[in-house]
């Protein structure tokens, strides 16, 4: 249901776009068409004067429709393949370039946050910013000890005016339920909450404060990354104060090119950063934008990366990390029947979908890419075209992932600029290859044993009634696969897994007999008899606990 205020923001949305002289996107939007008559009936529609390029005032437009749709037009500056050379241009002034709040309003607001007067906490404090973003801006201070921080202030009203858009968003969404017929697919309402608890969690600098302490935890003595340190006696929820760094901007190619840096060495790095915070730390910078990424140039030949503003990370199922891996690997040596088939199994497409139809889609998608060089491809276009299929196949959109999908957009976007010959997948692939090989290991399995043996002891425990009846209803003819079907080819399925099944129970048998002897003679290593002991067991009693369930019911 679209409340007054609903209602309200989104004429408001309305009036700025066509006073910018954007009217264009008012008229292709669908859900305004019930309101059209408000756009030729509107006095700016009319009577306002384009001043500007188009794209000064797609920013200013962006700029004063609030936080939420900076944002956006953050995300699509890094997108210079989508989009026109101007508008990419303009945009990126959203990354640093947003107006700022007057400084004694930032000192009163600290002050009220802290308790005590600025005089007292902060050897020094410039009220003048050095930063201002779309939720908050940042000022330069020394610590009493004489340390450089910065101090970070949230807007004034913020949480209001969040809070406001995201009920348009939900507005939105429901609308887009009920009458839009790719709804089931993309989820918009799933979407919007997702993305909800993101904006919310930016607006507590806590929370941020926390994410970079573990960030910096994770990269501690790393020689590509710096993560600045966090002073957590003057944090708050409206205030975070952290260790000040001093470095380019990423976006400031001309710079580094003139200080010696080795570019190549820089933008190949950045890829590794991203692949090491996605899969062996699963703790991803989710705000990659280039306003939040600095460069330590003190050793050109060995540039480091130095981030800022942890509001947005991300964290993955360990699911679909797998499943990511193995669709990235598969997807760069065309094995698109792979690609199907990963699709399948977790869940991105409905079981019942035949993978034949979706591997024919699929290489039907990708193979024109290939013509390009690796380097050449961009993994934005890949996820456009591999959306040109989801109709067909009902492709969900996973929530989980939508940070991920962004921040893989910021990343690429970012290495292209910085260095255009940069190949992501020369650096991904082995990447991808050691982590899965570390994944499905021999040393992984014993990982997973050993963090799971208090549940796995428990089952030992079980072992010796359960395996006991199970044989004597063999030895008494008693143990029978039940089955209510009234066809004979179900029943052939049933015998077929009742010998499936009674395979499995002689090999865990095997295996748990094999790792017993292989302890108890003390053959080393000792971790393969444990293996073998522990992995037998485990399946052996899963197998007859089955069992023992189809026969009491």
């Amino acid at each position: 249901m679209i409340t007054l205020r609903v209602a309200g923001r989104l004429l408001t949305i309305h009036r700025v776009l066509v006073r910018y002289g954007l009217g264009d996107f008012v008229r292709a939007t669908h859900l305004y068409r019930p309101l059209r008559f408000v756009f030729y009936l509107s006095p700016w529609t009319w009577f306002t004067r384009r001043r500007g390029t188009r794209a000064e005032r797609l920013r200013l437009a962006l700029e004063e429709l609030g936080p939420i749709f900076v944002k956006f037009g953050q995300l699509l500056s890094t997108r210079r393949d989508l989009l026109p050379v101007d508008i990419a241009d303009e945009l990126a002034k959203l990354q640093d370039r947003v107006p700022p709040f007057p400084g004694d309003i930032a000192k009163a607001r600290i002050e009220e946050a802290l308790g005590s007067p600025v005089t007292e906490l902060f050897g020094s404090f410039e009220e003048a910013p050095l930063a201002a973003a779309s939720i908050a801006q940042v000022h330069a201070a020394t610590l009493i000890d004489g340390r450089a921080v910065v101090v970070k202030v949230l807007r004034p009203g913020m949480r209001e005016v969040i809070g406001r858009d995201i009920e348009v968003l939900h507005a939105l969404a429901a609308l887009a339920d009920r009458y839009w017929a790719d709804s089931r697919r993309f989820r918009p309402t799933e979407v919007v909450a997702d993305y909800e608890k993101t904006v919310l969690n930016e607006l507590d600098l806590m929370r941020e404060a926390a994410n970079a302490s573990q960030l910096r935890r994770n990269f501690a003595g790393s020689t590509m990354l710096h993560v600045p340190e966090v002073h957590w006696d003057l944090c708050r929820r409206e205030v975070m104060v952290m260790e000040r760094i001093h470095g380019v901007q990423i976006s400031d190619v001309a710079r580094l090119h003139a200080l010696g840096t080795d570019i190549q060495k820089l933008a190949e790095n950045g890829v590794t950063i991203f692949f090491t915070q996605v899969f062996r730390h699963n703790f991803f910078h989710a705000d990659m934008h280039p306003g939040n990424i600095f460069v330590d140039v003190n050793d050109p030949a060995n540039p480091k990366y130095v981030a800022v503003d942890f509001g947005i990370v991300g964290t993955l199922d360990p699911r679909d990390q797998l499943y990511l891996a193995g669709n990235f690997l598969a997807f760069f040596e065309r094995d698109y029947r792979r690609v199907a088939v990963l699709h399948v199994e977790s869940g991105w497409v409905p079981a019942g979908t035949r993978v034949d139809e979706l591997e024919s889609a699929v290489r039907t998608i990708c193979e024109p890419i290939f013509n390009k060089p690796l380097k050449d491809i961009s993994f934005g276009l890949v996820l456009l075209r591999l959306f040109e299929i989801a109709r067909r196949f009902q492709m969900q959109i996973q929530p989980q992932l939508i940070l991920l999908q962004k921040t893989l957009l910021n990343i690429e976007g970012v290495g292209r600029d910085l260095y255009p010959d940069l190949d992501l997948w020369k650096t991904a692939q082995p990447f991808l290859r050691d982590w899965v090989r570390e994944r499905t290991g021999p040393r992984a399995i014993l990982d997973h044993i050993r963090s799971n043996w208090p549940d796995i002891a428990e089952v030992l425990k079980l072992l010796p009634v359960i395996a006991r009846r199970a044989i004597r209803q063999a030895y008494d003819g008693e143990l029978v696969v039940r089955t209510e079907t009234a066809s004979i080819e179900p029943l052939q399925g049933e015998l077929r897994e009742s010998r499936r099944r009674t395979d499995v129970i002689i090999a865990a048998a095997a295996s748990l007999l094999g790792g017993v002897i292989w302890l108890s003679f003390g053959t080393p290593p000792a971790w393969v008899g444990w293996l073998l002991t522990a992995g037998g067991a485990v399946l052996l009693a899963n197998r007859l606990l089955q069992i023992d369930t189809g026969t009491r019911s």
